[in-house]
């Protein structure tokens, strides 16, 4: 019988609104369910990882992300906020284009304790390109901007908008995912992975631009982000790809410490 894993899922932010009471003069940190439950989804115990911060009611010295490295299984990063311009090296071109430093640092922070632990991390959406960014590579700010073409990458469709994706062959997503089709994915971001980061490996590019859409880790630890969002696949979307085989691999990485 498989032990049950306890997979860490790092948290959104949300920050106080000026002016406002009750929960929203608040702090929040929160999780999106469907990237929960999809994880949830092969009998695995999902705990958010909240970030701590100096003004917090807690003493830093206390608790450290380095503690759920230790005592987790797997981190997932969930998608959200534009990772800030300045992580690499840039300016933003727009003020909302600024993202969220804080949730930034905190998340390298946590992905920095999983990998010195040699546990396995999985990112989605934002989670990928934090990856990159942490492994020295760089986004664009706006892709329909810095390099518009043939492949829409967001669309007011949101969790419904698809566009189609190849693998690349021989890869370890073709591997594990087979080379027929269905190639379309739920993917919805404005920014993607520009330069890639060192020891990554790209696994998959959106048709028509060539826009990177999923990236390996090439160390000894599972390492891979997807750009698109495979919690978002419906079992009635027969002609989306379904990722599950991912997760899978990810689980298995996580009980066995070996990847492939």
């Amino acid at each position: 019988m498989k032990r049950t894993l306890k997979i860490g899922l790092s948290a959104r932010l949300s920050y106080p609104k000026p002016g406002a009471r009750g929960l929203e003069s608040k702090t929040l940190q929160y999780l999106e369910q469907s990237v929960a439950q999809w994880i949830m989804a092969r009998d695995v115990v999902v705990f958010m990882v909240p970030s701590i911060t100096q003004d917090g009611m807690l003493d830093r010295s206390a608790v450290r992300l380095r503690d759920y490295a230790q005592h987790l299984d797997g981190l997932v990063l969930q998608g959200g906020a534009d990772v800030n311009p300045m992580a690499y090296g840039e300016t933003p071109i727009r003020p909302e284009w600024s993202g969220d430093r804080i949730r930034d640092m905190y998340e390298m922070e946590l992905l920095h304790e999983f990998l010195e632990s040699r546990k396995p991390v999985f990112g989605i959406c934002r989670g990928a390109q934090l990856i990159n960014v942490a492994m020295g590579g760089s986004l664009y700010q706006d892709i329909e901007t810095q390099i518009p073409g043939p492949t829409q990458h967001v669309a007011d469709a949101y969790d419904q908008h698809t566009h189609s994706i190849a693998l690349e062959p021989g890869g370890t997503l073709e591997k594990l995912l087979g080379s027929e089709s269905p190639r379309k994915v739920i993917s919805i971001h404005h920014q993607g992975i520009r330069t890639l980061g060192r020891e990554l490996a790209v696994e998959a590019r959106a048709d028509g631009d060539g826009m990177i859409e999923a990236i390996r880790g090439t160390g000894r630890s599972f390492l891979l982000g997807l750009q698109w969002h495979p919690e978002f696949r419906r079992p009635s979307d027969e002609d989306v790809l379904d990722c599950l085989p991912l997760l899978e691999a990810f689980l298995d990485a996580a009980r066995s410490g070996h990847w492939l």
